[in-house]
């Protein structure tokens, strides 16, 4: 589990073909590595993947082919935003994320707005009910607050700070990203569904 506050920015540096899907070797940044061992999931940009190798200058972790089919910016080398997993004492800054991404946006304008940035995303049809204006949502691992929502296009006003210390600095309108919605939007759903089907 994570929270959405990305703890830094990483470079994918190399991507080794393996049997099923591919072996990433990260170049962690500024991320601190002291307390991270094998099998510890960290999330890269909005995905949860397992270390399975530590490096003298980073880590590895393996991409089935599943995960790379349902998301974007771990089939190239690049910078990707990083955070370790949530021990249970640790502050949640954001908002509960698993790291398991629900769907691709499309990012439609990013125009700078004073000394921020107005963010407009297209989220997939099926994923549009979850999104409510002020809910979260978490962008390529970064846990965001929406400021409008209109039919499958969501608006998210971003910070100087948010863009300094994640890779959504670089996104352009084209640009596809991960999604993930926010847990209780699809835990409500589903107790809703069974309360249906249990009157039927």
């Amino acid at each position: 589990m994570f929270s959405g506050i990305v703890a830094a920015v990483g470079r994918i540096t190399q991507l080794t073909p393996r049997a099923a899907g591919l072996r990433l070797s990260i170049d962690p940044g500024g991320l601190d590595l002291s307390d991270v061992a094998l099998g510890d999931s960290i999330a890269h940009a909005g995905v949860c993947l397992t270390v399975v190798a530590k490096t003298a200058d980073g880590y590895c972790v393996d991409v089935s082919p599943e995960t790379l089919s349902c998301t974007v910016g771990l089939d190239r080398p690049g910078e990707v935003n990083l955070e370790k997993a949530l021990c249970l004492n640790d502050r949640l800054g954001g908002h509960l994320v698993s790291g398991h991404v629900d769907g691709i946006g499309e990012v439609l304008r990013f125009d700078p707005v004073g000394d921020n940035r107005r963010l407009d995303i297209r989220a997939p049809h099926a994923l549009a009910k979850y999104i409510a204006r002020k809910g979260s949502i978490a962008v390529d691992g970064c846990s965001l607050t929406t400021n409008s929502v209109t039919g499958d296009v969501f608006s998210i006003n971003l910070i100087p700070h948010t863009l300094e210390v994640t890779t959504l600095k670089h996104l352009k309108p084209g640009s596809r990203v991960n999604l993930e919605i926010d847990l209780i939007a699809r835990y409500t759903e589903r107790m809703l569904a069974w309360e249906k089907e249990e009157a039927r």
